[in-house]
């Protein structure tokens, strides 16, 4: 099952002009995992993904901007700067467990909020994204 797909600038495809990834293919990328506050919860969660960094690089993202889409149509715009600068990760598990999509999964863009002052801002929280399914390359 298609849990994110990736379209715009990008020159790596699997489906005509798109990039689609099922869990297990996001499981084979390296994987990465840090504990942080955030707005959403009382204390501290543990994340593990993919970096972005490296989902874009997966699929030859080559661009300015990304719009993450959730599931709910949300939407934000994230520099792609954000993703060299800052270890933010697609998280696919929370506290070690699959995330529903009640849960703000099955994808969630987080940033390590704990780790630099600047990261703790209303700026850096509204590019979080849960409920990911779609990042458009631009």
């Amino acid at each position: 099952m298609v849990v994110l797909t990736i379209d715009g600038a990008i020159s790596q495809t699997n489906n005509g002009s798109q990039a689609q990834f099922d869990m297990a293919m996001l499981e084979k990328l390296p994987q990465h995992s840090f504990s942080t506050q955030t707005p959403w919860y009382p204390s501290a969660v543990s994340f593990t993904g993919p970096l972005l960094r490296d989902v874009l690089a997966a699929v030859g993202a080559k661009g300015k901007n990304i719009t993450a889409v959730a599931l709910n149509d949300y939407k934000t715009e994230i520099p792609i700067d954000d993703a060299t600068r800052h270890d933010v990760i697609v998280a696919r598990l929370m506290n070690n467990r699959p995330m529903r999509v009640r849960e703000k999964g099955p994808l969630f863009i987080v940033y390590p909020f704990d780790t630099k002052a600047e990261l703790r801002s209303e700026l850096y929280y509204n590019r979080a994204a849960w409920q990911l399914h779609i990042l458009r390359i631009r």
